[in-house]
């Protein structure tokens, strides 16, 4: 028999590795069908590692082969969706869940995820009733819009706002807006598939109001803007105000549509940022239908929302797809909670943590990090260079992409070659901490960091570092 032949006969049965694991306290709460899942797993990956190289070492005794087996159980009866600490800066983070929601929005959310709730049930007839009712005239009393409908996301709000009303028909649009949203979403393919013909006018940097007006035809419903919040322009070039959009539209008797992205309700210069259109001012320059996301700087969660004049409002909310593309309970509790703290904007401005980290002092954010630096000293038994340093966040979500956020960050210094060591042993962690490296250190950016987390962030991060090697 050969070396390869034995190691596969000394694998053990599935059976008597159970029975093995029965004996450790740490299997007590896991299902039987997931501790045979890892048992099986771990055991077939041994079998095509010997396959491979027979010269691969296996375990050699019961309490190693059970390591093998726990640490496979711990991995999958760890949650795949869970929590992390944002340490990157970026407080609209696209890949960590964009905005926090408040906390009036987290207890509508548990309400409703407990009890029994109107979603669709008019108290005062008895009768059936509409989920947009519930929060369509709180969006219009922020927003000085007519009427308004929710939907799953942004994309999915361009999209059956264009199928709706410009479906077998042209929407023309400024070359210098055709941009690209995450995940690869572009507003061309978006248009094609909603039926809409696209287009195109003026040049990429540079359009004027006679490029729309040429471009007219027969054919035409709609005039398009995408406001570029993902990406700016500068140097020598021109765009065509929504009022002046809607001027000509209304000479031509079509409809002008904006897509405003990462759309606000307040004035971001109130921060120290660039101006940002809102939403109300868009409404009203006369612009008949407005699209935004509600998870952007409007601090809720994930949806897409549509504003504007009821006539065409009341269309797109009769189209079949609306259905398909209808929010959850969840959202709508959430959504309502958001927009709320809107009619106070000093409430929403602490309330919203999106705003208000946006809006966080830089005195602020470096007295955060030193209070984790405090703490983390206390804890930590090795040697490393830590300390304190000035650096800029992002707002994030495609807002604001040219500008920086004074800030602060903990700067970790490892020995040489072994920051990105670091970083990935920190998002292995049952709580993966994610950071960003810069000039072979590794930043923990405070200003995405919250209050309640900085003490429990540095107890984590000392005994993970305690242990790094």
């Amino acid at each position: 028999m050969n070396n390869k032949q034995a190691k596969l006969r000394s694998l053990p049965k599935v059976d008597e590795s159970l029975a093995l694991l029965k004996s450790y306290p740490e299997i007590k709460t896991i299902p039987a069908s997931l501790m045979k899942k890892a048992v099986r797993e771990i055991i077939d990956l041994l079998r095509q590692k010997v396959l491979q190289d027979e010269s691969i070492d296996l375990p050699e005794d019961n309490d190693e082969w059970a390591a093998l087996f726990l640490q496979k159980l711990q991995e999958l009866n760890r949650d795949n969706y869970r929590r992390v600490i944002n340490g990157t800066g970026i407080v609209v983070h696209t890949n960590l869940g964009r905005s926090l929601l408040s906390q009036s929005s987290v207890d509508k959310l548990v309400d409703g995820a407990m009890h029994y709730t109107n979603l669709e049930f008019d108290l005062v007839s008895g009768k059936r009733g509409s989920r947009y009712s519930l929060v369509e005239s709180i969006i219009c009393d922020i927003t000085g819009a007519e009427a308004a409908l929710v939907v799953n996301n942004n994309a999915a709000a361009v999209f059956i706002a264009l199928e709706t009303l410009a479906s077998g028909g042209e929407a023309i649009v400024s070359r210098g807006q055709l941009v690209e949203i995450g995940g690869s979403f572009r507003i061309p393919d978006i248009m094609a598939k909603s039926g809409a013909q696209m287009v195109e006018i003026g040049a990429t940097n540079r359009t004027h109001l006679y490029d729309y007006e040429n471009a007219i035809t027969e054919k035409t419903n709609m005039l398009l803007r995408v406001h570029t919040s993902n990406f700016r322009q500068i140097g020598f070039t021109s765009d065509v105000s929504a009022t002046e959009l809607v001027e000509l539209a209304h000479k031509h008797d079509l409809l002008v549509m904006e897509d405003l992205g990462s759309g606000s309700v307040i004035d971001m210069s109130r921060f120290g940022l660039p101006v940002e259109p809102r939403v109300q001012d868009i409404i009203n320059a006369g612009v008949d239908v407005v699209t935004f996301s509600g998870d952007k700087l409007l601090g809720g969660p994930q949806a897409g929302i549509i504003v504007g004049k009821k006539v065409h409002i009341d269309r797109i909310k009769k189209n079949p797809l609306n259905r398909a593309m209808r929010i959850d309970k969840f959202t709508l509790a959430t959504l309502e909670s958001t927009f709320r703290s809107y009619y106070d904007i000093e409430r929403a401005c602490e309330d919203i943590p999106t705003l208000r980290m946006i809006s966080d002092a830089p005195e602020t954010i470096k007295k955060r990090a030193q209070r984790f630096l405090r703490r983390f000293k206390k804890k930590y038994q090795r040697a490393m260079a830590v300390k304190v340093a000035d650096t800029a966040s992002m707002v994030g979500g495609g807002a604001l992409p040219e500008y920086m956020l004074k800030s602060s960050a903990v700067e970790f210094i490892p020995e040489s070659g072994q920051v990105t060591h670091l970083e990935r042993r920190l998002r292995a962690l049952d709580i993966p901490i994610i950071g960003r490296i810069e000039n072979d250190k590794f930043l923990i950016d405070f200003r995405t960091v919250q209050d309640h987390e900085c003490l429990e962030v540095a107890d984590i991060m000392a005994e993970c570092l305690n242990s790094f090697s």
